[in-house]
């Protein structure tokens, strides 16, 4: 399983970027469709502690205002 570290620049007083780590990104595979998908796991709640993200639909299966 494939995983990645999510973080945030945070500029330091002496001008150095550093990253903290927020949370973590997982690539996930639907069993019956084989279709991809990430879950993302906040290291700290800010409402959610989990989301889930899917690559764009085709253009086709989109109304009109872009939202599926």
């Amino acid at each position: 399983m494939a995983h990645f570290t999510i973080t945030i620049p945070v500029k330091g007083k002496d001008d150095v970027t550093r990253y903290r780590r927020v949370g973590v990104l997982f690539e996930n595979h639907n069993r019956d469709t084989g279709e991809v998908f990430y879950t993302i796991k906040l290291d700290f709640p800010v409402g959610v502690t989990e989301m889930v993200a899917f690559p764009p639909r085709p253009k086709e299966d989109q109304d009109p205002s872009g939202q599926i």
